[in-house]
């Protein structure tokens, strides 16, 4: 079973790599045999190309290298203000997606939590991005933070085409991509969300999320306040 599991893995991963593999071969080639003979226009174009699969290959390999080794380990916990490392990421947002509204609704009065910092900011940067690239232009991306007695509430929510509830679970799995005409406009390999939930999970937290077709869907993250206790408990493992 676990040489199953192995091997499909294997070719799910060399299926993901052949087409950018490919395509920068490709470009490459006709750029070198036939430089001479295409304009200035084409060239941008063809290495814009050879760009943007480099990047989707280097972002496969990352993501593929972070499912192969254990998350529990090298998690740095600490004091964390979960409004101010959102603040700190969002220009990435506002640059890349400029066709994008975001509207942040965080609480100023939340209460620190107890979590990797560098992680969390992977997960908020994998689910503010599929926020974006599953969304039309010039919709809502929001983003808010809440909290009640026990726990830390963060939210992103966008105004895309929405997910059907039978497909749920599919997202969270390794590979998965759901099929509608967003998804076939963007580039993914279906790693993030699992790498997300992973992260969400190791540091003691839950993911789930609420859809409606047309309307949107909503990711909600829950992590425990910080409590000293706990944290020295998590310096002690360390």
């Amino acid at each position: 079973m676990k040489n199953s599991v192995q091997e499909e893995f294997i070719s799910t991963v060399s299926h993901e790599m052949r087409t950018p593999l490919t395509s920068i071969r490709g470009f490459s080639q006709t750029l070198l045999s036939s430089w001479d003979k295409i304009d200035d226009d084409n060239k941008k174009k063809f290495i814009k190309i050879i760009e943007e699969q480099s990047n989707r290959l280097i972002n496969l390999v990352e993501n593929i290298l972070t499912v192969s080794k254990n998350h529990t380990k090298n998690l740095v916990m600490e004091k964390v203000d979960i409004n101010y490392t959102v603040e700190k990421i969002m220009p990435i947002f506002y640059e890349k997606y400029k066709h994008h509204k975001f509207v942040l609704e965080l609480n100023k009065e939340l209460p620190p939590a107890l979590l990797d910092d560098d992680k969390f900011q992977q997960i908020m940067t994998n689910l503010i991005d599929n926020a974006c690239k599953y969304s039309e232009e010039n919709s809502t991306v929001t983003i808010s933070s809440e909290y009640s007695a026990e726990k830390i509430t963060i939210k992103v929510k966008d105004q895309g085409i929405g997910i059907k509830e039978t497909d749920f679970d599919k997202l969270f799995k390794k590979f998965s991509r759901l099929e509608n005409h967003l998804t076939s406009k963007t580039q993914g390999n279906g790693l993030g969300l699992y790498i997300t939930k992973q992260l969400v999970e190791n540091m003691n937290g839950t993911i789930t999320l609420t859809s409606k077709e047309e309307e949107g869907t909503t990711f909600i993250i829950n992590f425990p306040i910080y409590n000293q206790e706990e944290a020295l408990k998590c310096s002690q493992k360390s």
